[in-house]
């Protein structure tokens, strides 16, 4: 029996977790000793223990039905399908799940940087190898990756992704440095995303830190985010998580590229939701208030309007989705698991239906799948 069923379910946020070697064998040979060592943070002795027993269950079948068994407790590399592409299918067997968008966990850390060779070689390298962990299974969508730079590379960065075969393309919310990502030079990306029916996604990390470091210096005794590291979300970086792609897509909707791009799609990915619902009505105020001396807010629509249709949103499931549901429309809000990673908890569903208890069932169908279908391009 499946952990999900009875509708029909598509998964927004997964991840798979690279191994050390994982980039070096798919990049170019002009940027392949130039990569550097993949960050794992604290989590490098617990990635080589993980490696060590996948290895060993291999042609154990007592161990991957063990593995099987605890699908929902095992995180990280120790979880089934972590790194295993063949895994990962029989993974999605069990979870239930029609469909699942891919992202890396922390691949980007060996490229990012001023050097731009570096960079999109490095992205390149990223794209070929979510691809190929994604292409053996079509209910695995890989997320490529984009990053800001020059213009006219970002755009090659994204049609080399899309031919290589990933169905979304990751862009950092955090901008370049000489200009907006809603800027002309940047159009050639937007335009290429609408051509190919393919949709952009922001996601956690893309903005960098939020939180100014100095609001943790307190005075109080140092604490640690709730997995024990003290390098992923404490409670105070969840207050700010938003503010990034909040301010990305702000601009996305007042500067006018949705109107460009009708077709233009996007996602924003483990982020948290609730913010979408004050961030409309603030959306049409500035497009109200400042309209006299910013001719260009005069658009034909609302700035909300631009929301509906052209953007979706990943509620954590602690969030209260049925009220988010109720004041901002069934349109928006998608199921995501955050499978493997532990963030995404041992039970997401469950929180998610005690949320929705009091919504209709078009509404909750809209959550699990037809809104990931519109997002995606696909009928439901």
């Amino acid at each position: 029996m499946p952990y999900a069923e009875g509708r029909t379910f598509y998964d927004a946020d997964s991840h798979l977790m690279e191994l050390s070697n994982w980039l070096l064998e798919y990049a170019d040979p002009d940027i392949r000793d130039r990569l550097r060592p993949l960050y794992l943070g604290g989590a490098g002795i617990l990635a080589d223990q993980a490696i060590a027993e996948a290895e060993a269950r291999r042609g154990n079948a007592a161990a991957a039905e063990a593995l099987e068994a605890n699908l929902m407790a095992a995180k990280g590399w120790h979880a089934l399908g972590a790194f295993d592409p063949a895994e990962r299918s029989r993974a999605l067997d069990l979870l239930g799940f029609e469909k699942q968008l891919v992202f890396s966990t922390f691949a980007p850390t060996q490229f990012l940087g001023d050097d731009l060779d570096l960079l999109y070689g490095g992205a390149r390298a990223h794209n070929r190898a979510i691809a190929e962990f994604c292409g053996h299974d079509e209910r695995l969508i890989a997320v490529g990756f984009a990053p800001w730079g020059e213009p006219s590379r970002t755009s090659q960065a994204a049609e080399e992704a899309i031919a290589m075969g990933c169905g979304a393309i990751l862009v950092p919310s955090h901008p370049p440095r000489d200009k907006s990502p809603t800027h002309p030079d940047y159009h050639g990306l937007w335009a290429r995303l609408e051509e190919a029916n393919v949709p952009f996604m922001l996601h956690v990390g893309g903005g960098g830190r939020p939180l100014r470091p100095a609001f943790h210096h307190n005075g109080k005794p140092k604490t640690t985010d709730f997995l024990g590291g003290g390098e992923n979300i404490r409670s105070k970086d969840f207050m700010v998580l938003h503010n990034p792609p909040e301010t990305f897509l702000s601009c996305m909707v007042l500067d006018g590229v949705f109107e460009s791009f009708p077709r233009l799609r996007g996602g924003c990915i483990e982020q948290g939701a609730m913010w979408v619902v004050p961030w409309l009505k603030r959306l049409d105020l500035a497009q109200q208030t400042f309209q006299r001396t910013e001719p260009a807010l005069r658009l034909p629509l609302q700035a909300s309007e631009y929301v509906h249709g052209h953007l979706w949103f990943t509620p954590f499931p602690t969030e209260p989705v049925g009220w988010m549901i109720e004041q901002a429309g069934q349109d928006l809000f998608l199921f995501s698991s955050d499978y493997p990673h532990p963030e995404g908890g041992r039970d997401p569903l469950r929180r998610f239906e005690s949320s929705l208890e009091e919504i209709s069932e078009n509404a909750k169908q809209r959550f699990y799948s037809a809104n990931f279908a519109d997002m995606m391009g696909f009928s439901a």
